[in-house]
């Protein structure tokens, strides 16, 4: 109990840094210290460790030459501040499984992996949109493969993909550092990938016919990571 509340305590205090910092506004924070404190319910330290990471990576990528992707109309909206809506968009699914993780110990090992690929996806999208239009050279439509405009939903580039591997690779490094270095470190660069990719997937169509909002595709994303990575350990 005294350890749950000395986490409970670290998590507030650092959401209070983010609404100083304006990385997150207020309600995203409230989210994001639920969904820290259910992932350290479930999963311990290597939850927190997972979103920590994620988070860091992700708003550093948001941050990166920000003035430069506002004046090319590419950078994220409220410069950055995350919303409550987006936090949970990125830590939902990680929120649902660590409970699942907290009230059936006994499929934390399966549940993790999940997570680590839910998160693996999360930071891979982050990356790849965020540095991606700063490194990119040549943009295409995911559908069809045909050059297309940086910045649109959608739309991908080799290095803004490999960018998103990488952010991949970094959240399975995390999830090694715990359960060891096994296949699972491929399971989860895997996962995250195919997430990412599905996230394009559903920003040339369903988002830019607007069906779906940007928070809703992200959600999407992470749970085919998730799905994708259950169906891995399976094997």
């Amino acid at each position: 109990m005294e350890q749950n509340c000395i986490v409970f305590i670290i998590l507030c205090t650092a959401a209070v840094v983010t609404i100083v910092l304006k990385k997150l506004d207020a309600k995203a924070a409230v989210a994001a210290v639920i969904i820290g404190f259910v992932a350290w319910l479930g999963e311990g330290y290597t939850g927190i460790a997972l979103l920590a990471t994620f988070f860091i990576a992700g708003t550093l990528a948001t941050s990166f030459k920000m003035h430069t992707k506002q004046q090319a109309n590419l950078g994220e909206q409220h410069h950055g501040q995350r919303t409550a809506a987006q936090v949970i968009a990125n830590g939902g699914v990680t929120a649902i499984l660590s409970l699942l993780s907290f009230l059936s110990a006994q499929q934390q090992p399966f549940l993790l992996l999940m997570i680590a690929s839910s998160l693996s996806s999360a930071t891979a999208d982050t990356l790849s949109s965020e540095l991606g239009n700063v490194y990119g050279k040549k943009f295409y439509n995911i559908v069809n493969f045909k050059k297309d405009m940086r910045g649109l939903n959608g739309v991908i580039s080799v290095e803004g993909t490999l960018i998103g591997v990488a952010g991949s690779s970094l959240i399975a490094l995390i999830y090694t550092a715990q359960a060891g270095f096994t296949i699972h470190f491929l399971w989860i660069v895997i996962a995250g990938t195919i997430g990412n990719l599905i996230d394009s997937v559903l920003g040339a169509t369903l988002e830019r016919k607007h069906v779906l909002n940007n928070d809703v595709v992200n959600f999407f994303n992470t749970l085919t990571a998730a799905l994708v990575g259950l169906l891995l350990y399976g094997f």
